[in-house]
């Protein structure tokens, strides 16, 4: 009957107890309540309670003394749970009953522990073979708890170990809430803005509202990798903003290289609190920094000082972690929009103040945008404009554009000359630019129009007056050359005036080269035909060439070896045009080679046998590789320190020459080391030929009427 009687009165203790602590979730409370239960149906003078993580490592805790709880005690017991009785009991996972702890080598004595020996038990708080909490009550008379009490005492342990592991999960739940709520409402204010200033204003505010701080303070890294605040708020800040930070230095630089955040409950006692450290203005009890991060990369610190309740939550840093990652992204984006507007704004102020004409257009060629010089030069406003295509303002070269754009859709650039067409009717003469681009996000054309009508009309005058000019020059040039002839036939031998006529004669065949080069560009880039071809041999054509430059290649001491001697075909060419594109490139090998160099001509046939490749290489200056293609251009003169004058049309005239005949030239050339030209001609399918007789220092063809076969005569 006792015992039947013992037991129940047990189960209505525990009844009581899981009543007491199963109806509230707040760990705290239940650990009030569960103490509160033991010291009652136990006994003793004192209580505590460690909670547990999943880890094994104290997350709260509670000391009864009498009817009185002792907060902030965590710390305290971590080192009982560490190295005393309650660390026993976790290591083994089994209740404990010291009846003298004077005795017992378990029992850590603390400095406030003066009143002498005492009796305890300790128990391991069990749920579903999980530890969550250690239970330990003391009484200040040795051997006071027996072996009933430690049942007793591990009795009420298991039945209300369930609920304190239900009050710890639900407590850390709400804790997770909590900062996943501070957070969620950080990212909402946070973002809501990319102005630099305003997206600092609101972390500051955001920081200083979940931490409960007093003042807040932001810190961005330069290209030095120093700190510079550039905002902070609360109490005391306006003397804050600009302050710099060494790198490396106080808390601050420990945050930036390591990336973790730290929190300092009291600077006073913390030897890593420095001068560095202070703030201008504010006086710093308690302060917790966070890296501001953003890929990766810690791109300044996030600093809240001087809790208003005292002390740091527990969960403080995790939420200025949180905090100072939503910063990082956001700060980016704002720089990133910065750079971003400027770029724009930089940018339009280029579109508005160029002085070339600007349209931008869609892929069907409605006007999208127009700067200040298109309106101006076109007459029409902007609204006009958006109401037209472009090829209603411009004729489009669409084999350069593509039909449908399609070349400029492949991200080819094009540029051709055109026409522009002015809302009163009158045309200005254009040079057209186009390619793709992104125009406020919209897949676009840019069209970019200089007006080259100046241009056009000093072109037509030069050419004018060159033709002019040339003409004019004919008539009395050739009246030179006839009373020359006339000379060298009625001059009595004389070794002086022999040689003073042959310098006269040569002197006049220049000219008579240059004004017919002259005329022949005229000629082909108004498209005329060339008519007056014949077959002609290429290896007489080149010696005789080289027959005329040889004074000049003599002169300078220059080697000018021919290598066009092999049986070659003949070429369907105007000989007295092609005879002048060799002296041309003769001439400049000579004058571009330095005295005693080496020039070589030759030529081959191509191997399909339609053309005959010759070269015309030399050991002078060189071509830089940014001129090899303006040498072709008319009125082209190459400057630098070795550049001979000129007017600059041999080339020029080369060109036109070499295309018109069906063939191309080409330059290949490293500076320095020399140049080479190529050239191709084709081959003749005609059988018509002929010889090659020198008139008045130049040649001129005769057909042969009697076999039909070509003789050359020097």
């Amino acid at each position: 009957m006792a015992t039947e009687a013992r037991m129940r009165t047990l189960l209505e203790l525990l009844v009581k107890v899981s009543r007491e602590v199963a109806t509230v979730l707040d760990l705290r409370t239940v650990l009030q309540r569960l103490l509160f239960s033991s010291l009652q149906y136990v006994g003793g003078e004192r209580g505590s309670i460690v909670v547990m993580d999943d880890n094994g490592k104290p997350v709260d805790a509670t000391i009864v003394y009498g009817r009185q709880f002792h907060d902030h005690t965590t710390q305290q017991l971590r080192e009982t749970v560490e190295k005393g009785l309650a660390g026993w009991v976790v290591q083994n996972r089994q209740p404990v009953l010291v009846s003298d702890t004077s005795q017992d080598v378990r029992w850590l004595k603390r400095a406030d522990d003066a009143a002498g020996a005492k009796s305890a038990i300790c128990v391991p708080l069990m749920a579903h073979f999980r530890l969550v909490g250690v239970l330990t009550l003391v009484h200040p008379v040795p051997n006071s708890f027996t072996e009933e009490h430690l049942e007793l005492m591990q009795a009420i342990a298991d039945q209300a170990s369930i609920a304190v592991l239900n009050a710890r999960l639900y407590t850390e739940t709400q804790r997770t809430a909590r900062i996943y709520i501070a957070l969620a409402d950080g990212a909402a204010a946070i973002n809501t803005s990319l102005e630099m200033s305003d997206v600092l204003r609101r972390i500051l505010t955001q920081t200083m509202q979940a931490l409960q701080v007093e003042t807040v303070a932001l810190a961005l890294a330069d290209n030095k990798n120093e700190l510079v605040y550039h905002a902070a708020a609360g109490n005391n800040s306006g003397s804050i903003t600009g302050q710099r930070v060494r790198t490396g230095q106080g808390l601050a630089g420990i945050v930036m290289n390591d990336k973790d955040g730290l929190v300092i409950p009291n600077v006073r006692l913390d030897p890593r609190f420095t001068e560095a450290d202070k703030l201008a203005g504010v006086e710093m009890r308690a302060v917790a920094f966070a890296p501001i991060q953003a890929h990766g990369k810690v791109i300044g610190v996030l600093e809240a000082i001087n809790p208003t309740t005292g002390a740091f939550d527990p969960d403080a840093l995790v939420v200025m972690s949180g905090l100072g990652s939503l910063a990082g992204t956001t700060i980016e984006n704002a720089t990133l929009f910065e750079r971003l507007q400027k770029a724009h704004q930089h940018y339009r102020q280029l579109f508005e103040d160029s002085v070339d004409m600007i349209f931008i257009t869609d892929w069907d060629g409605k006007v999208l945008e127009a700067n200040r010089q298109a309106m101006k030069l076109s007459g029409y406003s902007l609204i006009q404009l958006h109401n037209v295509t472009i090829d209603q303002l411009h004729e489009v070269n669409w084999n350069k554009t593509g039909l449908n754009f399609d070349l400029l859709k492949q991200g080819k650039g094009c540029n051709y000359e055109s026409g522009l067409l002015r809302q009163d009717g009158a045309a200005v003469y254009i040079e057209v630019y186009a390619r793709r681009v992104e125009y406020d996000s919209t897949d676009a054309i840019q069209w970019i129009m200089k007006d080259v009508s100046a241009r056009k009309e000093l072109d037509a005058l030069r050419d004018d007056m060159t033709s002019m000019i040339f003409h004019d020059l004919r008539s009395p040039l050739g009246n030179i050359v006839s009373s020359l002839e006339m000379m060298s036939t009625l001059m009595p031998e004389d070794d002086t005036l022999s040689s003073m006529l042959t310098i006269a004669k040569n002197s006049t065949a220049r000219i008579q080269r240059l004004v017919n080069s002259l005329l022949d560009i005229n000629r082909l880039e108004s498209g005329q035909q060339i008519v007056d071809q014949n077959s002609i041999n290429p290896v007489d054509l080149v010696r005789e060439s080289l027959h005329d430059v040889a004074p000049g290649a003599n002169a300078r001491q220059q080697n000018i070896e021919n290598k066009a001697t092999g049986v070659l075909p003949l070429i369907w060419i105007d000989q007295d045009m092609i005879y002048r594109v060799f002296v041309n490139l003769l001439e400049n090998a000579i004058k571009f080679t330095p005295v005693n160099g080496h020039i070589e001509v030759g030529a081959q046939t191509t191997p399909d046998g339609a053309f005959v490749k010759f070269w015309v290489k030399d050991t002078g200056t060189g071509i830089p590789a940014t001129d090899q293609e303006r040498i072709f251009e008319k009125f082209t003169r190459l400057r630098g320190k070795s550049r001979a004058g000129g007017l600059g049309v041999g080339l020029a005239f080369c060109k036109l020459a070499v295309n018109g005949h069906g063939g191309e030239i080409w330059v290949e050339s490293e500076v320095d080391k020399g140049t080479t030209f190529w050239l191709t001609l084709p081959v003749s399918k005609k059988h018509t030929t002929g010889q090659l007789k020198r008139v008045t220092g130049r040649l001129t063809f005769k057909p042969d009427k009697k076999n039909g076969k070509a003789e050359t005569h020097p």
